[in-house]
């Protein structure tokens, strides 16, 4: 009878030391890896009406944590707050203090754009003075006021190992992309013409927050009016389809149709770019009688006209008129503004496109050309790089 107990007691330590020699080993000291958890990011300022949109979706998302909101008027920060469920713990007044409190990996603005310069470059001396991974930066279009700001945002993001992102909604459409494609894979030739049109009502009548329509008809804290607002969308296209190439010259023609409403800037403008084999024409206003963003993209053979954000209408050499075609839906990570933002973050995409710095910088200059020519009458010669 013990040599039976004993038995039974020798088969069960057996079989124990088989399970634990076949169980998964696990350590618990194993730090967690970088791509582990929610992106945390934090928000510099809420005078932009496309915070509304970012807020409405990253409070919804597990993959993205607001660890701060920086905002000087506390009355608009809690106006968000409770729109959007935020915790008032959230909230600083000053953007440096939050970056040393935070220590977040991403920063997300929605200034004016006239403040973009100062918030990349505070981000910069955050990132010098702390010693940590450099941050990424992602702002709503455009870039910059002038083209020296964006110059000087170019500079510190080298200097310190910084991303820069440009946040365009039409990024994340797909028919952008597939007359992008068309545009430069051949199929419609060598492209001689590129029309852009983009805008609204205006943004008084489509009823936009105070606090945006303040700085939007500010000429110095917006650029301009509808030629910065909206400008900025075809410009980025054509510079996008053109490889970062700068135009030759650029004409541009603004107005004031309503004057009473948008006494200090233009509520309609007209930006012409020549290249050495090719035109751009962007038509940027704040009188479309409907909300409008589409491009038309004119080859040696062929035309792409965008219809939305999912379809397009082709026609090719041969072909008596045009065929309506759905845009190939975009993947992850390069569907939406965040899951790019993170996996620029984490996993070291590397930017390029509409929304990379580089790309910017001419739209940028492009701008700033075009507001000049508007208030001189003339042309304006961008000097070669």
């Amino acid at each position: 009878m013990r040599l039976r107990v004993r038995l039974m007691a020798m088969i069960a330590m057996l079989i124990e030391l088989i399970c634990l020699t076949m169980a998964p080993q696990v350590n618990a000291q194993e730090p967690a890896k970088e791509t582990d958890g929610p992106l945390r990011v934090v928000i510099a300022g809420l005078v932009h009406g496309h915070a509304e949109g970012f807020l409405s979706g990253a409070v919804k998302r597990t993959d993205i944590q607001i660890v701060g909101v920086a905002e000087p008027d506390r009355a608009l920060f809690d106006q968000y707050a409770k729109k959007y469920g935020l915790d008032a713990k959230l909230y600083h007044a000053d953007l440096e203090e939050m970056l040393a409190a935070t220590k977040p990996e991403a920063v997300l603005i929605y200034t004016n754009t006239f403040e973009h310069r100062k918030v990349v470059e505070t981000c910069a001396k955050f990132t010098k003075a702390g010693g940590v991974k450099p941050l990424t930066v992602m702002m709503e279009k455009p870039l910059a006021v002038t083209a020296e700001d964006a110059r000087a945002i170019a500079k510190v993001a080298d200097e310190t190992k910084m991303t820069v992102l440009v946040n365009y909604f039409t990024t994340w459409e797909p028919s952008r992309h597939a007359a992008y494609e068309l545009a430069t894979n051949g199929t419609l030739g060598e492209v001689r013409k590129i029309v852009a049109h983009d805008g609204h009502m205006g943004p008084k009548e489509i009823g936009v927050g105070p606090e945006f329509l303040g700085w939007l008809t500010d000429p110095k804290l917006n650029g301009a009016g509808a030629l910065y607002d909206f400008g900025c969308y075809g410009v980025d296209f054509m510079t996008w389809v053109m490889g970062g190439e700068r135009p030759l010259t650029v004409t541009a023609v603004t107005q004031q149709m309503k004057p009473e409403v948008y006494p200090k800037v233009d509520d309609d403008a007209t930006i012409i770019l020549t290249y050495p084999k090719g035109m751009g024409i962007v038509q940027a206003s704040w009188n479309w009688p409907f909300g409008r963003s589409d491009v038309e993209v004119y080859g040696k053979t062929g035309e792409a006209l965008t219809a939305g954000r999912d379809a397009l209408e082709v026609r090719k050499a041969g072909q008596k008129q045009l065929e309506k075609m759905q845009a190939k839906p975009l993947t992850p990570p390069t569907d939406d503004e965040l899951s790019y933002l993170r996996a620029v973050v984490r996993e070291g995409l590397k930017p390029e496109g509409p929304g990379s710095l580089a790309v910017n910088v001419v739209v940028a200059e492009v701008l700033d050309a075009a507001r000049e020519s508007a208030k001189t009458g003339k042309t304006v010669k961008l000097a070669k790089k």
